[in-house]
């Protein structure tokens, strides 16, 4: 079977270079737009389209060009074929510059978030029922259940703020490879009662989950920009705590709309969780402040707008501005 592997991931990837050459020709398309630069973005440049553009997600290019050197190759080949980039933080502008990237071929768009879905008027009462946190402060975690994201940490803080504040909920939202080890866990640490692990929530249901809690925790090790959850919690009105990665400082400055806490620290990050669940007045103006950030820095039409804009200049469109 290991002899075999290699050739069968070599013929699948033949055929997958061609379905989407076969693809292109029949929908004949204005631009060719690849997400995620070290994975199918690859057969994007291989097919040879033009104008071509790539977006890139943050581990394609934190994580995934330092993994190998064929790796690394993948991902400078697309960056060259691209005529236009995209990304959502200055930081990885500066990892992409130096892969040999030029500055002006990359454009900063934010994922962004629609505020009239994203709102604390979703707030559901009869969702809060269901999850059994009807009378209780509660805590939410959307990241997946992936070592990357790092989970554990905030499972593990969870004894530490039960401690100080008993009646807290929490929630647990996504799934992945460490779903079972990290259920065993809370059962170890007995704070299971406490915790529902609620899976996958589709993105039309996200906004009752998000606007439902109080508290947003993000204890991922890496990030792109920010994530799109973050900004989502906050258009919620949530008090966010995260983790100093990516460009999360840029949004959230310690004590002004949130907390910033150090990658895998549980006891600062059950601090400053059990500082904004004891504290419910400067928990609610966190949360109306970072409404207010993200209407006016990553409002989805807007970046939107910034897309149709590049777009527009590759095709040479009449910009919309």
């Amino acid at each position: 079977v290991q002899f075999g592997a290699l050739p069968f991931k070599l013929l699948k990837a033949f055929f997958t270079l061609m379905n989407i050459r076969m693809l292109v020709r029949k929908i004949n398309p204005d631009i060719l737009h690849a997400h995620f630069i070290s994975g199918v973005a690859f057969f994007g440049a291989l097919s040879g389209f033009r104008p071509f553009v790539v977006s890139a997600w943050g581990s394609d290019i934190l994580i995934g060009a330092k993994r190998s050197r064929l790796r690394r190759f993948i991902v400078k080949y697309v960056l060259k074929k691209a005529d236009l980039i995209t990304c959502d933080a200055e930081h990885m502008r500066e990892d992409m510059r130096r892969l040999g990237v030029t500055p002006k071929k990359i454009s900063i768009v934010n994922f962004g978030v629609d505020t009239r879905k994203f709102s604390p008027k979703r707030r559901s009462e009869k969702l809060r029922k269901k999850l059994g946190i009807h009378n209780s402060p509660t805590v939410i975690s959307l990241r997946n259940l992936e070592p990357l994201y790092d989970v554990e940490t905030f499972i593990k803080s969870i004894p530490m703020v039960l401690k100080e504040v008993p009646e807290t909920k929490f929630v647990i939202a996504g799934r992945g490879s460490e779903e079972m080890r990290l259920k065993k866990l809370a059962k170890s640490l007995d704070v299971s009662d406490s915790i529902s692990f609620v899976g996958w929530i589709p993105h039309d249901k996200l906004p009752r989950y998000l606007a439902s809690a109080d508290v947003y925790v993000s204890t991922s090790l890496s990030e792109g920009g920010i994530s799109v959850s973050t900004l989502e919690a906050m258009a919620c009105e949530l008090a966010p705590v995260v983790t100093e990665v990516g460009d999360n400082t840029k949004w959230i400055k310690n004590g002004e709309n949130g907390f910033v806490v150090a990658p895998s620290d549980l006891d600062e990050l059950a601090e400053k969780i059990i500082y904004l669940l004891k504290r419910e007045t400067i928990r609610k103006e966190f949360g109306k402040k970072n409404r207010r950030i993200v209407k006016e820095r990553a409002e989805y039409e807007n970046e939107m707008t910034k897309m149709e804009n590049l777009y527009n200049e590759l095709t040479g469109g009449i910009s919309t501005i």
